[in-house]
């Protein structure tokens, strides 16, 4: 076979790989979003979930979802960032940090449950945490922070040892080059890892079951006592998420409306992460163009 007609073969090969993905993609939203559509107004995105009766929303989970997203995400990004910055600027190839890239690396791949397994035993039992928001927001944090310092190093890695070089050469010390000079470059990658992340969050169930809880107390926004249970800014209140609640409601509801608030549920919840997907791009390519000085 000519190399060219290999090439071609091989192109035409990539291109239906990529449209398989494409295709794949859209045939998931297009399903969850037509039947969920219909369910989805101002009533089912305010209202309180109902145990009996139909007609019941999601307003709670989808606070509960940003707050716990708030409380992750404040613990993951100073840890990642900072270790990433370790990993990539100062650590030395030796034991100590071949042990540390072989527990992120294990901590990647361990399953859902497993972590919220182990904080239903420490931050649940052993801290005294109960079923709470705060201990659902550190077992996301176990789950998150090893891609936030592999993406934080991945992208320190990737900027150009001259820039460091000529920051150095002018006098500035190695902290001064890393926080000036090195971090805003890799700015653009940071902030879609993060963003990325904060996707993860959304659609993360298995841990947040034995951690966050599956009730949420009926909320008063009136009350700033936050270490009232009904306060909504409490984070040691138990908080039931919106991918928790369409588990819930899938496996153990007793409404009648089953089908519309799980479908009206799953639709919100994808629309969301692709919300969040879309706006990691465009920040990127926004901070990227006017780094470029474009």
């Amino acid at each position: 076979m000519k190399p060219q007609v290999k090439d071609k073969v091989a192109t035409a090969v990539f291109y239906a790989g990529a449209g398989f993905v494409v295709l794949l993609l859209l045939s998931l939203l297009g399903y969850i979003i037509v039947h969920g559509y219909e369910a989805i107004d101002l009533q089912f995105l305010l209202r309180e979930p109902e145990a009996l009766r139909a007609g019941g929303g999601i307003g709670p989970n989808i606070f509960n979802s940003f707050y716990l997203l708030f409380l992750s995400m404040a613990l993951t990004i100073p840890m990642g960032i900072l270790g990433g910055i370790y990993l990539a600027e100062y650590a030395r190839q030796n034991r100590v940090t071949n042990l540390i890239r072989l527990s992120i690396e294990t901590l990647t791949s361990l399953p859902s449950i497993v972590v919220g397994l182990f904080g239903l035993l420490v931050f649940v039992t052993v801290f005294g945490f109960g079923y709470s928001l705060m201990a659902g927001a550190l077992a996301l944090t176990v789950i998150n922070l090893p891609m936030m310092v592999r993406v934080t190093e991945e992208n320190l890695l990737s900027v150009p040892r001259d820039l460091r070089e000529a920051s150095l050469s002018l006098g500035a010390t190695k902290w001064q080059t890393i926080l000036r000079v090195v971090l805003p470059t890799a700015l653009p990658g940071l902030i879609t890892g993060v963003v990325i992340t904060a996707g993860r969050v959304f659609g993360e169930a298995a841990a947040l079951l034995f951690t966050a809880g599956m009730t949420t107390p009926r909320l008063d926004f009136g009350q700033l006592d936050i270490t009232e249970p009904t306060c909504p800014w409490n984070p040691f209140r138990p908080g039931e998420t919106l991918a928790v609640h369409i588990w819930k409601i899938n496996s153990e509801a007793l409404i009648p409306d089953i089908r519309r608030v799980a479908d009206g549920s799953a639709a919100v919840l994808v629309l969301v992460v692709l919300v969040f997907n879309l706006g990691a791009r465009w920040i990127a390519r926004r901070l990227a163009h006017r780094l470029r000085g474009g």
